[in-house]
């Protein structure tokens, strides 16, 4: 299981309010590194 899905099915079934705002933060970290990861890598032009 990937690391996001980890933490989607995690969201899913938390309960406790600080554990949510944690796991929220790391899917927004997980979401940036992603993004500037993208923005990094050139596009290849065919």
């Amino acid at each position: 299981m990937s690391i996001d899905r980890f933490i989607i099915k995690k969201l899913d079934s938390c309960q406790e309010e600080h554990t949510r705002r944690n796991l929220v933060k790391l899917f927004k970290l997980r979401i940036q590194k992603a993004e500037k990861q993208e923005n990094k890598t050139p596009e290849r032009i065919s």
